[in-house]
């Protein structure tokens, strides 16, 4: 009997562990669905709050909000800023880079287009007590006239890379460095070298005036909302010294250079319709006698003073293209081909050549009578095409 009754209190005090366990293990897993969704709210709300009050962010823009705090502090610290200065950040957004780039330097000049972007920035920068350290430019970076600043740092919108750094590199205003957050594919272009797959004429031209530096690759998760592809910061440093060249005509040369950069340069001037066009330019080049140099924004170009109309009413293109002889058009395609040949660059691509090989080919082809601009034409959105 007694056996029994140890067994049965046993077989209770099996129940009650059991039971008390179960009850252990409910209330943890409740404790542990709290803290989850406590921390969504947390993470939710942190988001919220970097991006500002619930507005819709068009990714067609490029409105991508970098929300990793770790990724922001590398970039102002790859950045190297000096207290006194004066800081250019192109769209901003909410603020989450400016506010620390508020931290480290004199001044912030900020430019961003949307204006829900400006009230949310100068919100959080006013509740931060920088307010008087701003300065903000609601307008279109590539339309606006920028004031001095010393150095940028910004998260560039992937649709104005390509015009903004061109901007910036060629822009009047001397500036120490510029440290831009890009589209990973459009950074590497930046930095392509001679031979490398991505070399084009975006990085024969900046590399013209500039050095760029790879700095740090950037996850698309970092980012609100999530972009389809990843980002490189990169770090691009004006030249102190720059090369003796018309720009107008360095960058018609690499234009028609780099129109098929694989193909061989003997084979793109061999083209009767390339001939053509360079033969009329060079004409026009020799015809036109009153040279004016205007500095447009930091860009060079050249203008002509008089009329592009004969008196037919047609322009001197026009006219050119319907008289000019077979016998001449071969005869200045020799001419070109004779360079070429001379130099050493009639088998060689575009894709392959150095920037001091390509300065030496259009010095030699322009002593030869061979001109790739106009110059009637000095406009900056023209320079600026197909960059």
């Amino acid at each position: 009997m007694l056996r029994k009754c140890r067994s049965v209190r046993a077989d209770l005090n099996r129940l009650l562990w059991r039971r008390d366990r179960a009850r252990q293990l409910q209330a943890k897993c409740i404790h542990a669905r709290t803290s989850e969704d406590d921390g969504h709210r947390t993470s939710k709300k942190g988001a919220r709050e970097a991006r500002g009050p619930e507005f819709q962010l068009h990714k067609s823009k490029g409105q991508h909000i970098l929300t990793n705090p770790r990724v922001l502090d590398s970039i102002v610290r790859r950045a190297d800023l000096k207290p006194g200065d004066t800081v250019l950040e192109i769209g901003p957004g909410t603020g989450n880079l400016t506010l620390k780039l508020l931290e480290a330097s004199r001044k912030v000049v900020a430019v961003e287009i949307d204006g829900r972007m400006v009230d949310v920035l100068r919100k959080r920068v006013a509740d931060c007590g920088f307010e008087d350290r701003l300065t903000v430019i609601q307008k279109d970076a590539l339309k606006t006239q920028l004031p001095p600043f010393d150095i940028v740092v910004a998260n560039i919108p992937y649709q104005i890379s390509s015009p903004l750094v061109i901007k910036l590199v060629y822009g009047k205003i001397r500036f120490r460095s510029a440290t831009l957050l890009l589209q990973k594919e459009f950074a590497r272009r930046l930095l392509a070298n001679p031979g490398d797959s991505e070399y084009n004429r975006l990085a024969v031209n900046v590399k013209l005036v500039a050095d760029v530096e790879f700095a740090m690759d950037v996850s698309k998760r970092d980012f609100l909302p999530v972009p389809k592809v990843d980002s490189s910061v990169v770090i691009i440093r004006p030249k102190t010294e720059l090369p003796t060249v018309n720009l107008a005509e360095w960058w018609a040369f690499t234009r028609t250079c780099f129109g098929k950069k694989n193909k061989t340069l003997g084979a793109t001037f061999k083209q009767k319709r390339k001939v053509m066009e360079i033969l009329e330019t060079s004409t026009l080049a020799a015809l036109r006698k009153h040279v004016t140099i205007n500095d447009n924004d930091g860009i060079s170009g050249v203008s002509m003073e008089g009329s592009d109309m004969d008196e037919g009413g047609k322009s001197e293109e026009e006219s050119l293209s319907s008289s000019v002889p077979e016998g001449e058009m071969n005869s200045f395609k020799e001419k070109i081909v004779g360079v070429l040949r001379a130099e050493g660059f009639e088998d060689k691509r575009p894709s392959k050549l150095s920037n001091d090989e390509l300065l030496h080919l259009l010095a030699v082809l322009n002593h030869a009578g061979v001109y790739f601009h106009n110059q009637t034409n000095s406009r900056r959105d023209a320079l600026l095409a197909d960059i």
